[in-house]
């Protein structure tokens, strides 16, 4: 295993805090992209949910409008827009405009799942059937879309993304599963594989991914990420506890108790029984927590195993210091190089 430089990047899901709101959930949001750039992260990317008390994120294209505004350097994009949930070409216009407004910042990720449940999901968007075959005729139409093609027979023929400029935001596809990464593959687009979502899999799904890529207008040759719960302290006692209250919320997600937001005091002294200290430990395989080198030997062990070169960490923890100071550390041990 090579020591060596990552890129880091975050995906923010906007948690909203025991006691707190949505609104101060954005704002915390806007603290962490800006303190993301003068870092020297690579990109930022924010999350597409809904029906949710507990997260404030349900209209990427709009947080990502707003973090642009406060921001200088950083790539911003979506981690993911669930293109079932919406028009193909609603998507286009509103990630054109953002491409516009932000040349060369963009990145459009998109992904299949509902981001909810499949009530929310259909109400957002009543043809959504739910059906493998409509998102890879999405995704054809998309880049029609952004490409300003007028393929004959098709709607794109009469039917243009406004407004029309000569770039096109990054693509890429997100995947917990290795179904979504051959339509990458095949469209020529970028791979997010999602560790923390399913932690079985994701390398060999990269590698197929890699040898079956098709080069196209959008990407010459395959590129890859792997997104990571993780939780980086300075000393161990406290990395233990932001994975033990991950740990009751992953579980607890599991139970169907997604507006749960746990704290320390409530998690430390839980009983788990052997069925869910299965669980938990099948969870942590979600997770990277540790002090600065054993974070970042995991990470560079990661990188090995997936064949890539950058890693989206998702932090979520009880207070803000934890997570700002979490990405702070990461910045250190991958020595990335701060901007003004």
């Amino acid at each position: 295993m090579a020591d060596r430089k990552l890129k880091i990047s975050v995906l923010d899901q906007t948690p909203i805090r025991k006691g707190s709101n949505a609104v101060e959930a954005l704002e915390e949001s806007i603290k962490l992209a800006q303190l993301a750039d003068r870092l020297g992260f690579t990109r930022y990317w924010v999350s597409e949910h809904h029906n949710s008390r507990t997260l404030a994120g349900a209209a990427p294209e709009v947080l990502i409008s707003r973090l642009a505004a406060v921001t200088k350097h950083i790539r911003l994009g979506s981690g993911g827009v669930m293109l079932p949930n919406h028009s193909t070409l609603k998507v286009a216009e509103n990630f054109r405009l953002l491409e516009a407004l932000n040349p060369g910042r963009i990145d459009l990720g998109i992904g299949r799942a509902p981001g909810g449940d499949r009530l929310t999901s259909h109400i957002l968007n009543p043809s959504n059937n739910f059906e493998p075959r409509d998102f890879v005729q999405q995704v054809h139409d998309l880049e029609g879309y952004l490409t300003d093609s007028s393929e004959t027979g098709t709607v794109h023929e009469k039917v243009k993304a406004i407004p029309r400029i000569d770039t096109v935001p990054e693509l890429w596809m997100l995947t917990s599963s290795g179904e979504s990464g051959l339509l990458a593959a095949r469209q020529g687009w970028a791979l997010s594989f999602a560790h923390f979502i399913y932690p079985i899999g994701g390398p060999q799904a990269v590698r197929t991914y890699r040898e079956k890529f098709k080069p196209s207008q959008f990407l010459k040759e395959p590129a890859a990420s792997v997104g990571i719960f993780l939780f980086c302290a300075d000393t161990q006692e406290k990395a233990d506890e932001l994975q033990a209250v991950m740990d009751y919320r992953l579980l607890s997600f599991e139970k169907g108790r997604y507006d749960e937001t746990p704290s320390w005091e409530e998690v430390r002294d839980y009983e788990y029984s052997d069925q869910e200290w299965q669980r938990v430990m099948a969870n942590r395989g979600r997770i990277v927590a540790g002090t600065p080198e054993q974070v970042k030997q995991r990470l560079l062990k990661m990188a090995d195993d997936y064949g890539v070169d950058e890693i989206v960490a998702a932090t979520i923890t009880e207070k803000i210091e934890d997570r700002f100071r979490s990405y702070e550390l990461l910045a250190e041990i991958f020595q990335l190089e701060p901007r003004n």
